[in-house]
């Protein structure tokens, strides 16, 4: 797929919480296509320091309001220049990039979206694009504590959205792999969030021969398979993950 840069302009930053908003950009022509999983490399302008863009996945894409909106969660200063960007205001943006989630078009399959922290952003584009499709699915997301979890209406307006949360002040306490959704049966899953979260799904789907692909999110300083920061360890040998993944089948991963 065609890769851009380019000077999106900032349409709205929201604040999402405490630590994360959702940054929402547009331009003058129409925004290239792009898929759930793929991600885009945002530089930092006028911060001493920082020489290396920021990866972020694509939250979703309006193509109507030709708009595409990033989830920012604020750990240190690249994403915390990124958070106090204003209307008007422009990010080079490099863009899409990486591979996406399958969807294999077999509407009949019944599909989970596990989610942990801000691995939330690329399922909620991919929940978009199957809910447009007609697929079902439900959504399994985990926080520690309910003032972490991420636009839950928003998400919860595709449908069936469960909750874990570690204090138990939202759906039930503990862990995503502790859920009781997953007594049901399902035929493929998808999962963005922590690794340790996402090893203890693919864990869980071997355990139960189910389909699932998981999307990693090591460091990617360039994007373009350059530097090597994200090499990942596969049963194929050395992979970078920018270009590679982000999204892998588990069949592929040493896991």
């Amino acid at each position: 797929m065609k890769k851009y840069l380019v000077d999106l302009t900032v349409k709205c930053v929201q604040q999402v919480n405490a630590t994360c908003v959702l940054l929402v950009m547009t331009d003058d022509k129409p925004l290239p296509p792009c898929k759930p999983g793929q991600f885009a490399e945002l530089r930092i302008d006028d911060t001493q320091g920082i020489i290396l863009r920021r990866p972020i996945s694509i939250h979703y894409l309006d193509v109507e309001k030709n708009e595409i909106g990033f989830l920012v969660q604020v750990v240190g200063e690249g994403t915390k220049w990124l958070a106090s960007v204003e209307p008007g205001d422009k990010v080079n943006t490099l863009f899409p990039l990486g591979n996406c989630f399958g969807i294999d078009g077999d509407k009949s399959k019944k599909l989970l979206l596990v989610g942990g922290g801000v691995g939330c952003a690329p399922l909620y584009y991919l929940g978009a694009e199957l809910k447009k499709a007609g697929y079902d699915f439900t959504f399994l997301i985990g926080a520690r504590k309910k003032e972490d979890l991420y636009r839950r209406d928003e998400f919860e307006a595709f449908g069936r959205v469960e909750y874990t949360t570690e204090d138990a002040s939202l759906g039930e306490k503990g862990f995503v792999t502790n859920h009781s959704v997953l007594n049901e049966k399902f035929d493929k899953i998808y999962t963005c969030g922590p690794k340790p979260m996402m090893m203890a799904v693919a864990a869980y789907a071997k355990q139960n021969n189910i389909a699932c692909e998981v999307s990693l999110e090591n460091k990617m300083a360039c994007g373009l398979g350059a530097c090597l920061c994200c090499v990942e360890d596969t049963k194929e040998g050395h992979r970078c993950v920018c270009t590679d993944g982000p999204v892998f089948s588990i069949d592929e991963l040493k896991w």
